[in-house]
């Protein structure tokens, strides 16, 4: 094999996990992240953050095709995880009625959505006056901002960035599904990108979106954002 053969091989074979392609490489640390489905209706209207409310049943109709396409695009090997909320168990449970299959489900509590306290419940229109800070342009609240007896972004990203690395070590290799909250997912995005959290508030997460993150022996990897399969 003559010199230059030697080093193409070489090189390519350094940049095999920088390569994006239909099929991700096998063997890596890999979290896809599933933001739960639309809630119902009046739940929107207010500062929902931890509280356990519903999906909405019209949504839960309209929406089958990505719940398809959700069920092809995860893997089968995979472990899944939700947070304690209903929302996210409904979710995962529709993606496994539209084709995947069922799974044990674990919950995991520190995948549940921030923590709003005195403020949750209040509608969008008085929270202003509750406010310490100006709210963030993409997000009702500060980053920095911490509701009386609730948590801020902040420590949200905390929470969530322990919470990505222990399951990193404890899943090594694995693929690992998440269904959990825009919150979490913006607060997953900090840590890997190393960002601060009020960066990671620009980030959008829609729901039923799909965001894939890897760990590598090298640090975190962002494979895709905001992904709308069935789109």
């Amino acid at each position: 094999m003559s010199e230059h053969m030697i080093a193409e091989k070489a090189s390519s074979s350094s940049q095999d996990h920088f390569l994006d392609g239909p099929e991700l490489p096998t063997g890596i640390t890999r979290f896809w992240l599933i933001r739960h489905a639309l809630v119902e209706e009046n739940a929107r209207m207010r500062m929902y953050g931890s509280m356990d409310v519903p999906l909405c049943p019209d949504s839960l109709i309209a929406q089958k095709p990505m719940y398809r396409a959700l069920a092809q695009r995860l893997p089968q090997d995979a472990q899944w995880f939700i947070s304690p909320l209903s929302r996210t168990r409904r979710t995962a449970q529709a993606i496994e009625e539209a084709g995947y299959g069922p799974r044990p489900l674990t919950v995991e509590p520190d995948l549940i959505e921030q923590n709003l306290g005195t403020w949750q419940g209040l509608e969008y229109h008085v929270l202003p006056a509750h406010l310490t800070l100006p709210p963030h342009p993409f997000w009702p609240v500060a980053a920095s901002d911490c509701p009386p007896e609730g948590e801020s972004v902040i420590e949200v990203c905390s929470r969530v960035g322990r919470l990505l690395d222990r399951l990193a070590r404890t899943h090594a290799g694995r693929n690992i599904v998440a269904v959990a909250h825009g919150g979490v997912i913006r607060a997953a995005l900090a840590h890997a990108l190393r960002i601060h959290a009020e960066t990671a508030l620009h980030f959008s997460v829609q729901n039923l979106s799909l965001t894939i993150l890897e760990r590598l022996d090298t640090g975190w990897r962002v494979v895709t954002v905001n992904e709308l399969p069935g789109i």
